[in-house]
């Protein structure tokens, strides 16, 4: 067995400082993990400094490594086909012993609340009566379902303004009646979608708060880094360090809390109970936050990919910049884990009524904006328009987004032929007229006017095709018509309108007749060709 950069000297050198050392490892590496197979991946840990650290495992790879002055260790480790059960065992002074180890493919799956929602936030009843079945759907699969080769584990909710958190408290789980409900309903249907088509482990590495935003995911030397966002950064910090201070302060009172406690004790404690003023160092929503206190701690564990669900919160919080931001975290994450431009794949947000105009409109923004970030390498998009509620923000059909999701990794990254990945996608437009033409990619199959019920195949109809808009030569958008001309073009014009300037399509978070698909039966993305 070799030791890295190591001479039989320094080894006999610090051979005494070991006799009390102690070793551990990072949160990530306990039993029932899934490895990514394959592959030479990264083992982590801590002990006192200049300790020999062993590192076995029982399909034959082993390593020796020795920690820093700080007590940090690292061990690289090839890992076998996919498969399992494994053992690793970690050992200097102490011993341990990681069992039921599987070989497999590590998902990352991060975002708000639609990917942070567990299994068990799904089996109550729908808001709405017509989304009922999918509740009874999911009763069902926390009930019965059973696959030990998916797992999962999560990172707790933690912000960290000024520290990178380097470890954290969690446990493998498997997908079984006892455990499912504890697992990301998104990353499960997808696992479960993969799981149909490949005899491989699936590790569902969950990493995700709700109501979050897309600022805090991305780190303070990416900001401080980046021209267009140094300041946005510099001012919040700034605030933030002036708001600690004041609230600190000896004597400080919350007057605007206090105030508004008097009148709602005067009302007769009707209503919601005002909240204290949440203390800087608890605002999940401060740039930096969370990757300082979450995925700092995951850093650099292998993964195969990434699965995000997130831009609700953004809707009303720079909306228009969002492609810019969620860009910069993609680039920002893949130079962090050192393992390439490693699968990026999202949604674009499912349909949701709106509290105000403002909202609805930075719902639609923010979806073409994730539209725009297709332009980074290696990324894809699951279109959810279609399969939203109303009057819940968190949709129950995590069925369809696992599956449309999977789509991606099926064909990218696990060679499956696969009809296609996406629904017709914006490409160009010409003005002929009063009539635009939009051309689409993703439209190979052709294009369909269909409805989608609930878990069922999207269906052609005779309708025609609705929620497009054009806008005329004085900014104003008007209802559209539109038609199908070619397999992968439309028509679109309003009579009224004899100079129309731009299009777009399902512009509103609830979008009625959006019914533009591929004959693959997957729904056109929202968009608008405005820039």
């Amino acid at each position: 067995m070799k030791i890295k950069s190591l001479s039989a000297f320094l080894i006999t050198a610090v051979l005494p400082l070991l006799i009390f050392a102690n070793v551990s490892v990072n949160a990530l590496f306990t039993d029932g993990m899934v490895i990514q197979r394959d592959a030479i991946v990264p083992i982590w840990g801590w002990a006192d400094a200049n300790e020999i650290i062993t590192v076995e495992t029982s399909w034959g790879a082993s390593a020796q490594v020795i920690t820093n002055p700080e007590g940090n260790w690292r061990a690289d480790i090839k890992t076998p086909e996919a498969g399992g059960p494994h053992q690793i065992t970690v050992f200097s002074k102490n011993k341990i012993v990681i069992n039921n180890v599987l070989s497999g493919d590590v998902w990352l799956c991060t975002g708000q609340s639609n990917m942070d929602f567990a299994m068990s936030k799904f089996v109550n009843n729908s808001r709405e009566p017509q989304y009922q079945p999918l509740v009874e759907y999911i009763r069902n699969e926390v009930a019965t379902a059973k696959d030990d080769w998916i797992r999962h584990i999560e990172v707790p909710q933690t912000t960290s303004l000024f520290e990178k958190q380097q470890n954290f408290e969690d446990t493998w789980r498997s997908v079984n009646p006892e455990d499912i409900g504890k697992i990301t309903a998104t990353g499960y249907f997808f696992a479960k979608e993969l799981r149909k088509h490949v005899n491989v482990p699936i590790g569902l590495l969950e990493c995700s708060w709700g109501g979050t935003r897309v600022q805090p995911w991305i780190s303070e030397e990416t900001y401080l880094s980046d021209k267009n966002l140094k300041d946005y950064f510099e001012a919040s910090r700034t605030e933030t360090k002036e708001k600690i201070e004041k609230m600190d302060a000896v004597g400080y009172v919350d007057i605007v809390y206090e105030k508004a406690l008097a009148k709602w004790n005067k009302n007769g404690k009707k209503g919601r109970k005002p909240k204290t003023e949440k203390h800087p160092t608890k605002d999940m929503q401060l740039p930096a936050t969370l990757y300082n206190g979450m995925i700092s701690s995951i850093l650099p564990y292998k993964v195969k990919g990434a699965i995000w669900y997130q831009g609700e919160s953004n809707a009303v919080f720079k909306p228009t910049e969002y492609e810019y931001y969620l860009t910069t975290m993609i680039n920002n994450w893949r130079a962090d884990w050192q393992q390439g431009n490693f699968p990026f794949y999202y949604v674009q947000l499912a349909s949701c009524k709106r509290g105000d105009q403002e909202a609805d409109n930075g719902w639609a923004t923010v979806n073409d904006q994730l539209r725009k970030t297709l332009k980074v390498s290696n990324s894809g998009m699951a279109v959810l328009h279609d399969i939203g509620e109303a009057k819940d923000i968190h949709p129950h059909n995590k069925m369809d987004a696992g599956k449309r999701l999977a789509l991606w990794a099926l064909k990218n990254d696990y060679n499956i032929n696969i009809d296609a990945v996406s629904g017709p996608l914006y490409k160009a437009y010409s003005i002929n007229g009063n009539k635009i033409t939009v051309t689409f990619t993703e439209a190979e199959s052709g294009l369909m006017v269909a409805n989608k019920h609930l878990l069922d195949d999207a269906v052609a109809v005779n309708e025609p095709l609705g929620a497009f808009e054009i806008q005329d030569i004085n900014g104003n958008w008007k209802p559209a018509t539109a038609k199908i001309t070619t397999s992968n073009t439309i028509e679109v014009w309003n009579d009224m309108v004899t100079n129309p300037v731009n299009v777009r399509y399902a512009w509103t978070g609830t979008p009625v007749n959006a019914n533009l698909y591929n004959k693959a039966g997957l729904p056109a993305a929202v968009f608008t060709t405005e820039n």
